[in-house]
């Protein structure tokens, strides 16, 4: 299991934001634009609705906007490239023009609609395959100089909670990690640009889960930031016994781990409670790495 130790310091380049990682935890905002997000349930598709959360993400003290255009719900089905740029890129258009203050993170796998989002002002591409399907996306984010986050996901949306479980998902995440980066760099993505994300819930058994959480620190050793989205969760509900949108609790027990466990971004719904659950974290960590040594017997 993992130990406590300092959390590794990073700077992330993402196009115009230079974000200093490992100080304080990044909460990063969801914002779904979709008719069937798992949690949302699509209360953010119109895109004044979309807006107006966006600046209440803001608010609320996120440091990152992650905005959606296809749901990856387990189960789901994927969009067209055309789908989702009509429901995405208004979205950050409006934002944009508004002087939106925090980098706009894309979450897709798309390279025409990464290109078109980072033409009108994302700063981060969110992709869940990690450049398996198609590399042409690691190249519009390289070429954009925006910032790339890779995610770990087996199988894919519409088939990866049936698929047969790994046998070792930690040995499987190492190799992942290793192979991702590879892709990212050969794409010409640049290694202070690259966060790495074990894709909680992305084809892995609840128990695996918690694992993955609990062995954390073997993918910090990977050598970049580490991404966790753990919000709202079926893994939580497992343990719970509730549903979505009443995980707010759990949801907040997996990121003080995950901070604790050396996590610098974490992906959350609920960002004034998740907010408030880092800044304690953030300030319990900093006491136990300074706290002196104690002497026997004292």
């Amino acid at each position: 299991m993992t130990e406590v130790a300092p959390r590794r310091r990073y700077t992330l380049k993402a196009r115009d934001f230079t974000l200093t990682l490992g100080e304080r935890t990044l909460i990063m905002g969801i914002l779904n634009v979709t008719p069937d997000s798992f949690s949302d349930r699509g209360q953010y598709f119109e895109t004044q609705t979309a807006v107006d959360r966006a600046w209440d993400i803001v608010r609320e003290g996120a440091d990152i906007l992650d905005i959606g255009g296809e749901s990856t719900r387990p189960g789901s089905s994927g969009v067209s490239v055309d789908e989702e740029l009509k429901r995405v890129i208004p979205v950050i258009e409006t934002l944009r023009s508004g002087k939106y203050p925090l980098p706009i993170s894309v979450d897709t796998s798309k390279p025409e609609v990464a290109r078109v989002a980072l033409a009108t002002g994302a700063s981060i591409i969110n992709d869940i395959t990690s450049l398996k399907n198609n590399t042409s996306l690691g190249e519009e984010t390289a070429e954009a100089g925006a910032a790339l986050v890779l995610m770990h996901m087996r199988g894919e949306p519409r088939n990866m909670q049936t698929i047969p479980p790994s046998l070792n998902i930690l040995d499987e995440i190492d190799v992942w990690a290793e192979e991702a980066v590879a892709r990212a760099r050969k794409c010409g993505v640049s290694s202070d640009k690259i966060v790495l994300d074990p894709g909680i819930g992305f084809g892995k058994t609840a128990a695996q889960n918690f694992e993955l959480i609990a062995n954390l620190n073997r993918l910090v050793e990977a050598g970049f930031p580490v991404l966790i989205g753990t919000s709202r969760k079926s893994f939580i509900g497992s343990v719970l016994k509730k549903p979505a949108g009443e995980r707010v609790l759990g949801t907040c027990a997996t990121v003080v781990a995950s901070i604790l466990f050396g996590a610098h971004i974490v992906r959350v719904h609920d960002v004034v409670a998740v907010r408030e659950a880092a800044d304690v974290t953030d300030a319990l960590l900093g006491t136990l790495l300074h706290a002196p040594v104690a002497q026997p017997g004292a």
